[in-house]
């Protein structure tokens, strides 16, 4: 077994199946796709770490664990389109490839939507493209979406991109509590009404573009 291939397992053993992860689907999935691809080849030898990784651009790739987390309460199913918003250099959109039918990675800075383009064809993810554009208007020419995913923090979700979830659509997303700690929210569209549930606190470094908007005191 390969060092990085060892690191992997360390990753899914001592963070992915504590932390309440038991879909088989999703874990091979992050068992199989290198994540140090994905990483700046300086820092590849932490890739697997339980923290948030720099990639540049004051980016980050999310907590393994938060990432993991989040992806077992939306349900991503076999036949789902996905939007996943901020995917940064892709390693989220190529583990979505393994769940769902098509993935549709949105990412505002270039460079980084090159990397990610170049990663997964390098991992085989045929059913993935990545669309350079802002964050906070989703990818509306593919919706709608069976599930989209936020790869950060938001202080909201914006209607724009809820307008983009299908009929029994599903998004999940990190949003800025009350008491300024983020919470990982499940919202579905139901008959065109968008509902969201806390479930449970999640640190993760904000989206670029969805910063809260500033409120005018009279």
């Amino acid at each position: 077994m390969s060092e990085y291939a060892a690191a992997r397992l360390n990753m899914v053993e001592g963070q992915i199946r504590p932390n309440k992860v038991t879909d088989h689907r999703l874990v091979e999935a992050m068992l199989d796709i290198p994540r140090e691809v994905f990483v700046p080849q300086a820092a590849r030898g932490i890739a697997y770490v339980d923290e948030d990784i720099a990639i540049g651009g004051g980016r980050y790739l999310m907590e393994p664990m938060v990432f993991a987390r989040m992806l077992q309460e939306v349900g991503v199913e076999e036949t789902d389109v996905v939007l996943d918003i901020g995917c940064a250099t892709g390693y989220s959109t190529a583990v979505l490839a393994r769940l769902a039918a098509t993935v549709v990675g949105v990412e505002s800075d270039a460079s980084l939507a090159q990397r990610a383009g170049e990663a997964l064809a390098e991992v085989g993810a045929v059913n993935a493209t990545v669309v350079t554009g802002p964050l906070t208007e989703g990818h509306a020419a593919k919706a709608p979406y069976d599930v989209i995913v936020f790869e950060g923090l938001v202080a909201e979700v914006p209607e724009a991109i809820t307008a983009q979830l299908a009929d029994g659509g599903r998004l999940i997303a990190t949003v800025m509590g009350d008491r300024g700690v983020g919470e990982v929210k499940l919202y579905q569209r139901i008959g065109g009404v968008v509902s969201g549930r806390i479930l449970f606190e999640a640190h993760s470094r904000p989206l670029p573009g969805f910063e809260a908007k500033p409120k005018f005191v009279f």
